[in-house]
């Protein structure tokens, strides 16, 4: 293009010397006047394709931006700039399928979110909620959006039982009465709160969950298992019983009573187990709130000692703690107690208490076989139990006491065997 501009602009100029010889000026400015436009005009024809391209490029990346994804490019000629345009539909491909996964699974997620039987609010530091599902607008709105409103308005019609746990913070359960068609009924929910930072803002994520329903059926199947038990226990003793008594009725008729003595005796130990497994239901059933009383660890863990064998690890904390001294001392029975029945030898059998910031810890650890993950997982569970003649209590109970003291308890095998069960309490509980 440029050779043939030239090569124009030189006839131009042999043509006007010819004509005009003297006058050289004269020459070079028409020659100007004539090449200057041919080159212009015949330079932005060549030019127009490509600056129609890059055009199409900055109209693409701006629809890029507003997330439309659906343009292309074309570039008839094979050089750089069709690689370039390749280049540029490959990255508007990817940005589309990745915008099209991302559609579909925030329309299964949405799809989930408002099936769930879980109301969802997600509520914005400034008041507003911004997202429900379905199951909170039922719950809260009687099926009507709650997007836009101000939760406090919401919850001026709520439950007060749900303003009393949102008062409280953190997880809970609460229940709430509604009245039937005839007798009021009680609704058990579970309450979770979550916060989190959400485009720069703090947002709070509340989850409410009916366990009614599964309460009542774990609350039956619960049932079944106490009556099984109480049914198994009291046929097994309940039947030698009486034998026995035949028997007994059989000599005296006879006067053949040297045997009574026995037979007598075989009924009492029968009488006192049964007596002792009733007790034993009984103390889970109605353990009373503790009642905290400051207690010095050395005198506790000797009195503890005089009633069953085990080896004091550690030096025992100095400092008095208040716990009820029944309530704790049963439990830690329940546990030596177990922990002579795992198989360990007595010497291995060991308490140990220590204090932590802000708690005091209490392990009891043997060296028998440990419990497999199966058993770890349903230990606490009351009448769970793995012993043929166990009525499941040993560990619910002292579970129940643990946690009446504001604590909990935890149970991990140890490495080379046996097992550790742990006993947290707070310092609130344990301290003046």
């Amino acid at each position: 293009m440029v050779g043939t501009l030239l090569t124009v602009g030189i006839l131009i100029a042999l043509a006007l010397t010819h004509f005009f010889p003297n006058h050289p000026g004269l020459v070079l400015a028409v020659c100007l006047l004539c090449v200057l436009p041919i080159s212009i005009i015949t330079i932005r024809a060549q030019l127009e394709s490509m600056l129609s391209l890059f055009r199409a490029l900055t109209g693409t990346v701006t629809s890029y931006q507003d997330g439309d994804f659906s343009f292309s490019l074309h570039w008839p000629q094979n050089d750089e700039l069709s690689d370039l345009v390749a280049a540029h539909n490959a990255l508007g491909d990817v940005l589309r399928q990745q915008r099209l996964d991302l559609v579909q699974r925030e329309l299964l997620l949405d799809t989930m979110v408002q099936n769930t039987p879980v109301a969802m609010l997600l509520v914005s530091e400034a008041g507003p909620i911004v997202y429900a599902n379905v199951a909170a607008r039922q719950l809260l709105h009687q099926g009507r959006r709650l997007e836009g409103h101000r939760l406090d308005d919401i919850l001026a019609h709520a439950s007060p039982a749900l303003l009393e746990a949102l008062a409280r913070g953190g997880d809970g359960l609460f229940t709430t009465r509604e009245a039937g068609a005839e007798v009021e009924e009680e609704e058990v929910y579970h309450l979770a709160r979550r916060s989190f930072n959400l485009n720069g803002r703090k947002h709070e994520l509340l989850l409410l969950r009916q366990l009614t329903m599964e309460l009542r059926r774990q609350e039956v199947q619960t049932w079944k298992k106490v009556i099984r038990v109480i049914s198994h226990e009291l046929n097994n003793s309940l039947a030698p019983l009486t034998s026995l008594a035949h028997s007994g009725a059989e000599l005296v008729r006879r006067g053949q009573t040297e045997r009574l003595p026995q037979i007598l005796a075989t009924i009492e130990e029968r009488t006192r187990h049964l007596e002792s497994f009733i007790l034993g239901y009984a103390r889970f059933a109605k353990l009373p709130a503790p009642r905290l009383e400051q207690q010095a660890w050395p005198a506790f863990l000797a009195q503890l000692a005089a009633q069953v064998d085990f080896t004091v690890s550690g030096t025992p904390p100095d400092e008095p703690c208040a716990f009820d001294p029944s309530q704790l001392e049963q439990a830690l029975l329940n546990l030596l107690k177990n922990a002579h029945e795992s198989g360990s030898p007595a010497g291995d059998v060991s308490l140990e208490v220590r204090r932590l910031h802000g708690a005091v810890r209490i392990d009891v650890q043997d060296r028998g076989p440990g419990m497999s993950d199966t058993v770890l997982t349903n230990a606490l569970v009351p009448f769970y139990s793995t012993k043929r003649s166990g009525t499941g209590l040993g560990l619910a109970l002292a579970r129940e006491i643990a946690e009446a003291h504001g604590g909990r308890i935890t149970l991990a095998n140890r490495d080379g065997g046996g097992l550790t069960v742990t006993l947290i309490l707070p310092v609130s509980a344990t301290n003046n």
